[in-house]
């Protein structure tokens, strides 16, 4: 068999080949898009970013609108046609990363759920296992002398004991 000449290392394992865009997806932060996927959907998501955009389109066309012909790079007669490419690559890259955050945050939201579940399950053992003590200690309870029965059982003997020193004892 013949060796490629591009040396694309097609016969190393995955793990141990060089990514293509450096910096995401291997390595040992492979975390990274997924990170910055949700800070750029939090990002989207905030009045401000809807203020910069708004402010962008507004300067983009007022340039184009009133500049001289020779300096407007995207004109009025082509109807913004470089604007809105521009919106339309933004809106297109927009909503996969969007996606992508909403994904990682349902897998958060499902190992939170889990947590609370595992979390329930041992409370509810805990309340079980100590509601089988309680009535183990009221069924305890009810075996152990009272005051009132050590006093009628000591009443008792005493009233005994009196008898017997009244009665004449026989030798």
């Amino acid at each position: 068999m013949a060796r490629r000449a591009d040396n694309s290392n097609l016969d190393s394992p995955k793990g141990l080949r060089q990514n293509i865009v450096p910096g995401f997806g291997g390595g040992r932060d492979r975390d990274r898009m997924g990170r910055f996927s949700e800070s750029f959907a939090r990002a989207m998501g905030t009045p401000w970013f809807l203020v910069g955009m708004t402010l962008f389109c507004v300067a983009w066309i007022a340039y184009n609108t009133w500049a001289p012909e020779e300096a407007q790079f995207d004109p009025r007669a082509l109807n913004y046609t470089l604007l809105t490419l521009i919106l339309s690559l933004q809106a297109s890259y927009a909503a996969p990363m969007i996606l992508l955050a909403q994904n990682r945050q349902d897998d958060r939201d499902r190992v939170q759920i889990e947590q609370d579940r595992q979390r329930a399950e041992r409370n509810l053992n805990d309340t079980e296992y100590l509601a089988r003590e309680v009535v183990a200690l009221r069924l305890a309870m009810q075996d152990v002398a009272s005051k009132d029965f050590i006093r009628a059982e000591l009443r008792s003997l005493l009233e005994e004991l009196e008898k017997d020193k009244e009665e004449p004892q026989i030798e």
